[in-house]
């Protein structure tokens, strides 16, 4: 029986790439799905090209932001929460799943107001302010870490995991080739490990270390740092965006980045040794948890913002790439975090909660 189901998620890809795999397989059984979005976010462009409609929503953010974005938040709160409870009444949807992001906070709670079942996916070792609030309405949270359980109902949460594309459960342990490192800021890049792994490409180079550098760096600073990269001498290349990263794990023995929830998925889907870097401005300190439940299971190594310097990244690789055991034994125990079925798993739990929607209307 086909179902209307409405996603919100967005501002970065680690939002939307897991609602877009829910998403696809929600479109394979038949069943009918549009998603909530700000018109700013990576959303806009992601959505219509995986073939599915938006309906926006206007709204910025609070946590960590400066006084003048959260007045400005604050007063776009109501507009936001009337378009998505215009979007809710229109659309009518049998359940709604929430991402995070911006847009998720008022489309959660006018699926709560409108008493529409609320599947909530928390991917983080500690959820956002909104799940937080909303724990006690949701219809069932999906959580990443077991430690997360704790924050909702026992009877309303499950342990699932991140949806991750399948793509990156196929790759294999790379074999032969030069050592190659992957640093990936996300998305949008960061000007952190920009800074850094350009500082130290005169150390790689003088150190006449053997490495191969694949580097995502965003778009705003691409053209300056490839020009840089080029002049370096070493061998690989610093590109905005990398559209196929399971093609780019595959050619990788390390990566360096972020310890947002997409990113650790993808890790440890994977089966890769890591350095991760957790944003410093990430709600709640979120990143460095997700990091340092990896790192306390001996599964990636950590170094915190502030201490990332070109000497520290040169180091931190060179450890790594001169101990291949430690980085063995890094892929075998991160594999533990990987949850394979996650997007399934929402999938089912989203048409249960519609049909017991749906016999409540008869």
């Amino acid at each position: 029986m086909p179902y209307r189901f409405l996603m919100a998620g967005g501002g970065t890809g680690g939002h939307i790439f897991p609602a877009l795999a829910v998403a696809r397989l929600l479109r394979e059984r038949g069943h009918d799905v549009l998603f909530a979005g700000t018109p700013e976010g990576m959303e806009a462009r992601l959505v219509p090209e995986a073939g599915f409609r938006m309906e926006p929503v206007r709204i910025g953010g609070f946590n960590r932001a400066g006084l003048r974005k959260q007045v400005r938040t604050a007063l776009q709160l109501p507009v936001s929460l009337g378009a998505a409870t215009l979007i809710i009444r229109r659309f009518r949807p049998h359940a709604v799943f929430s991402m995070g992001g911006y847009v998720a906070g008022p489309v959660a709670l006018a699926a709560v107001l409108r008493r529409v079942p609320l599947i909530i996916m928390e991917p983080n070792a500690v959820p956002g302010v909104t799940n937080r609030r909303l724990a006690s309405f949701v219809y069932r949270a999906l959580v990443g870490f077991e430690a997360t359980k704790r924050w909702f109902p026992s009877e309303r949460v499950e342990l699932t995991g991140l949806p991750i594309r399948e793509e990156f459960f196929r790759i294999t342990p790379k074999t032969g080739g030069p050592f190659t490192l992957l640093i990936t800021g996300g998305s949008r890049g960061s000007q952190s490990l920009n800074r850094a792994s350009s500082e130290s490409w005169i150390l790689f180079r003088s150190s006449r270390t053997p490495i191969r550098i694949i580097h995502q760096c965003g778009a705003s600073a691409a053209q300056e740092l490839a020009a840089q990269f080029a002049a370096s001498g070493l061998e690989g290349e610093v590109i905005p965006f990398i559209r196929d990263m399971p093609a780019a794990f595959a050619e990788a023995d390390l990566v360096l980045g972020r310890s947002g929830a997409g990113g650790v998925g993808e890790i440890a889907a994977a089966g890769m040794a890591s350095i991760l870097v957790p944003l410093p401005f990430a709600a709640d300190d979120h990143q460095r948890k997700n990091a340092a439940t990896l790192v306390d299971a001996g599964a990636a190594h950590m170094v915190l913002d502030r201490d990332l310097t070109g000497e520290r990244l040169f180091r931190e690789v060179e450890d790594l790439r001169r101990h291949p055991e430690e980085r063995e034994i890094m892929r075998e125990r991160v594999r533990q975090f990987a949850r394979p079925h996650a997007a399934e798993r929402a999938a089912e739990v989203l048409e249960e909660a519609a049909s017991i929607k749906k016999a409540r209307r008869l």
